[in-house]
């Protein structure tokens, strides 16, 4: 695992994961959240393979966690640096917006 601060990288995953498990389950099997993002080869975007993998992350205790699931928690906090980032953010209609979809996908509902 890289060099950092896993409690300061939990504490921050904590704040700003703000979906249930089960909110983030029900998003990713709406066609939104399989649209939205960029796509890979495979079909499915990036956002969708990482809302898949954080909801196993959600299930278990941290004690549990993987050195993978840490590098996944850390780009994840990284994501949301980018993304909630005031130049990011569509000046109109967020509700509807693939930004408010990736950032969904990524565990982050902005609305809340």
């Amino acid at each position: 695992m890289s060099d950092y601060d896993k409690d300061e990288i939990w504490k921050e995953f904590q704040e700003k994961q703000n979906m249930t498990t089960t909110e983030l389950e029900n998003w990713l099997s709406t066609e939104e959240s399989k649209s939205a993002g960029k796509e890979m080869e495979n079909g499915e975007t990036i956002g969708h393979r990482a809302g898949r993998a954080l909801l196993k992350i959600k299930k278990k205790d941290t004690s549990e966690l993987t050195d993978a699931n840490w590098d996944r928690i850390k780009e994840t906090v990284g994501v949301y640096h980018q993304k909630i980032h005031p130049s990011q953010k569509p000046k109109n209609d967020i509700a509807d917006s693939n930004w408010y979809y990736a950032l969904k996908n990524w565990g982050h509902d902005a609305l809340k």
